[in-house]
């Protein structure tokens, strides 16, 4: 009986709106929302797309083409994912396919490839260029290579105008070919031969082998690894058995060819996981007592508390003994931190307590470890993680019985994804996940974002408040060090002044640790011409190159772009050019020099590219293996350190200056938390802080840990001018290669969203870096109340962008949206 045609809307990772329709043809399974399917897409492209909906309604106005095939057994995004997807979609207004291409692991997205293979000719193409002819002989043996394989093996970086050519002339062909980037990892285990199940046969065989030494070694170091009740079905890694019993591969292949022993392949997880001791939850002090009791009051009520504790109050402590209730209803919780640098130290202290039920996930894991831990987490998996602990992204994960979000460090702009889109913020969209499966959001902060405090003022969000430190650890001594005196009293060395360098020798004196926070990393913002003021700038954007001294490259921190160092003026042409500022990197250097005995180590983004960057210096430095750390903002982001009894911030005017409406309260959160690293195990600790205007109000707030007084004061502002919490954010950027262009639809569109009403548009504004990769930009923000008529404020402005983008005047001007800015 043949069915009724069915159709498939699907989504697609691609940045256009809406979904896709294809119709499901009679041989193929029938999918289920959430399902993987292959579809073709364009002219020859083949994508993997996500089941949305199956229905009966045929499309009006075009024909539908056929589904290809059907991936999945069982769904790899569940109900709430895909809620979550579509919430996100609408109110970061960016197409869904955005969304699922953030979501989902690359490694389960299957996508197409564009092979070349020749039209096979015995005679070379008619051409003198050489590359032409390479890439035909190249193809001539290959057959069929990718357009990377074909670039990498030559050796021919912009081959495509190359391949262009050769399509056009007929000498070559391509096909398009889906290729999986995710296979499960398999292992060669070996076993006896099942023909060998009793100990009168294995005689025999040790019989046999009397006159093949080498192999009757092997044959014994196998038999002296099983008991006597294992002769069927214990296994060994192949590749363990080798290294152990000192035998080389070609004895275990004639063992095997033999029939003595067998090789099967096994797959086997890629995450690491041994037997972890645990040791059960710390005994909460009365204050942390207090807290977690109100804590469990306020989720009778709330769906939302922030937990408002001073630095070292032991604030994970609490969320270990929550997290415990959570698990004994078993239900999943899902950990989120602002900053890879901060996993290690959680995780391990997550083990110690709840042992392997902790899974990690964030960017320095492979692609394909991020579908294992994907899958670990599927409600489907016979030994899923119920804690998970990871930046951003995580939310995403497909949680099916979740009970409890912990943001920590709730402030942290680093929740937010800013490049590519969608450009949302983890934090706010954990509230929204918790809301899909009814489960509470614990935000956790010494010095909560002002729209988090502003929430739980206002009984939005509960509140609880710790204000002692754990064990009566007393806050740090602020000391401010006037860098103005210090210059004019001649008392400063390089870019330390006198005061903060006696802290420094006092602590190393003592076998101490010291904190240095610069928030700028390279060794000197840039160079210029004694001579002439000529200043080294990126060949693509208009910056200037900051200067790496220990690979010896003027560096582009925007585009990646970079050249050899610079020793004689572009301009003049004379060898005056001098380092200007300083970086973490010149930090280190000047330190060192100061203080050679000490051992001195960096954490920034150069420093911790690797795998394990972060987890190596940071156990360094826990384990005292550094005496000095010098630090950008990684530093400030809730990491413990027993040992540390000083810190200096070199530069605080930096952060003050920012043109930003959030610069005084993240300059505030900074300095908060860079000086709550110091001072533990009972010893008070001492901040440094060295500034040209020690009579700023952010300045004497930090001093007196006065946060109350910095909100307020930022409060105030904020509803004088009409920025959150007050109002809503929607921040649009232009981009194109003709400046005048981008200039004109910038006009252009704040014109036309000037006519929706409602709302207030600032600019269009030239930013200070008006330039990068060649794009020249425009901005414009946005200010929306945040009534009831935000969503159809959202769509007006989505449609006026549409036909900007339509129009043939502004033909490839970019646009990005960016809802909540940060």
């Amino acid at each position: 009986m043949n069915r009724e045609p069915l159709f498939v809307d699907v989504i697609l990772p691609v940045p256009v709106k809406g979904f896709f329709t294809y119709e499901l043809p009679a041989g193929l399974p029938l999918p289920v929302p959430g399902m993987r399917v292959v579809v073709p897409f364009g002219k020859k492209k083949l994508y993997t797309g996500i089941v949305f909906l199956v229905h009966a309604k045929k499309p009006e106005g075009y024909e539908t083409k056929p589904l290809l095939q059907v991936l999945d057994e069982f769904p790899v995004v569940n109900k709430w994912q895909m809620r979550l997807w579509e919430w996100a979609s609408d109110y970061y207004m960016c197409p869904v396919g955005e969304i699922y291409k953030a979501a989902i692991p690359s490694g389960l997205r299957l996508e197409s490839e564009t092979n070349v293979y020749p039209t096979f000719s015995e005679t070379a193409p008619a051409t003198e260029d050489e590359r032409v002819l390479q890439i035909w002989r190249f193809l001539q043996k290959q057959e069929l290579s990718s357009i990377t394989e074909i670039s990498n093996a030559l050796g021919i970086s912009n081959i495509l105008p190359l391949l262009k050519k050769m399509l056009d002339k007929g000498w070559i062909q391509i096909q398009e070919d889906l290729k999986q980037y995710y296979r499960p990892k398999q292992s060669k285990f070996i076993g006896l031969a099942p023909r060998i199940d009793t100990l009168e046969k294995i005689e025999k065989i040790r019989e046999l082998l009397a006159k093949a030494p080498k192999q009757q070694e092997l044959f014994n170091y196998f038999l002296s690894q099983l008991k006597t009740d294992q002769l069927s079905g214990k296994t060994f890694l192949k590749s363990q058995l080798l290294d152990e019993s000192g035998t080389g591969a070609a004895t275990l292949k004639t063992l095997l060819d033999k029939n003595i022993l067998k090789e099967t392949e096994v797959e086997v997880s890629r995450l690491t996981e041994r037997h972890i001791p645990t040791s059960g939850s710390n005994t909460l002090n009365q204050h942390q007592q207090k807290a977690l009791g109100q804590i469990g009051e306020q989720f009778l009520s709330k769906e939302v508390v922030l937990l408002h504790g001073v630095t070292s109050s032991g604030k994970t402590e609490i969320y270990i003994h929550l997290i415990d209730k959570v698990l004994k209803q078993n239900k999943q919780v899902l950990y989120l931190l602002p900053e890879i640098a901060l996993t290690s130290q959680i995780v391990q202290r997550l083990r110690n307590v709840f042992g392997n039920s902790v899974g990690v996930y964030h960017s320095k894991f492979s692609d394909a470890e991020r579908v294992e831990i994907y899958q670990r987490i599927q409600e489907n998996h016979k030994k899923p993680y119920q804690i998970i602990l990871g930046v951003r992204s995580s939310v995403f994960l497909p949680f099916s019985n979740l009970g409890l979000i912990i943001v920590d460090e709730e402030h942290e702009n680093t929740y937010k994804q800013f490049d590519p889109a969608p450009r949302y913020n983890a934090r706010d969209l954990s509230v929204v996940l918790a809301g899909l499966h009814q489960a509470k959001v614990l935000l956790g902060t010494a010095t909560p974002s002002i729209e988090s405090y502003f929430n739980a003022q206002s009984g939005r969000y509960g509140l609880v408040e710790l204000m002692q430190r754990h064990q009566e650890i007393q806050l740090p001594k602020i000391i401010l060090a006037d860098v103005r005196k210090a210059y004019k009293k001649k008392e400063m060395h390089s870019h330390f002044t006198a005061t903060l360098l006696a802290n420094v020798e006092e602590a190393l004196e003592k076998k101490e640790q010291v904190i240095l926070f610069q928030n700028r990393r390279g060794f000197s913002p840039y160079m210029e011409c004694a001579s002439c003021g000529w200043i080294p700038t990126c060949k693509f954007c208009n910056v200037s190159l900051t200067y790496h001294k220990n690979i010896s490259k003027l560096m582009c921190h925007y585009c990646g772009y970079s050249t050899d160092g610079v020793y004689r003026c572009g301009h003049c042409n004379r060898p005056h050019l001098e380092t200007k500022g300083f970086g973490t990197e010149k930090v280190e250097d000047e330190i060192s020099l100061i203080y050679p005995d000490a051992r001195v180590a960096r954490l920034d983004l150069d420093t911790t590219r690797g795998k394990y960057g972060h987890e190596t210096i940071i156990n360094d430095f826990q384990n005292q293996h550094i005496d000095i750390l010098i630090g950008t903002q990684m530093v400030s982001k809730g990491l413990d350190f027993d040992h540390v009894s000083v810190v200096g911030i070199l530069n605080a005017d930096n952060m003050l200056r920012f043109p930003d409406f959030r610069a005084y309260e993240r300059s505030y959160q900074l300095m908060a938390q860079v000086s709550g690293r110091a001072g533990r195990k009972n010893k008070q600790g001492k901040v440094v802080i060295q500034t040209n205007d020690t009579g700023h109000a952010i300045i004497q707030q930090v001093m007196q840990n006065n946060y109350k007084s910095m909100y307020q004061q930022q409060l105030d502002e904020r509803q004088r001018f009409f920025y959150p919490p007050f109002s809503r954010l929607i921040k649009l950027t232009l981009k194109h290669r003709d400046n005048v262009l981008v200039n004109q639809a910038s006009l252009e569109l704040v014109k036309q969203i000037q006519q929706i009403g409602n709302l207030e548009i600032l600019g269009p504004t030239i930013p200070p870096i008006n330039r990068i990769q060649n794009l020249f930009i425009r901005t414009a923000l946005i200010k929306l109340d945040r009534g009831n008529q935000l969503t159809k404020a959202k769509h007006r402005i989505t449609e006026t962008i549409d036909g900007l983008k339509n129009h043939p005047s502004f033909k490839g001007v970019q646009y990005m949206v960016d809802v909540d800015p940060m």
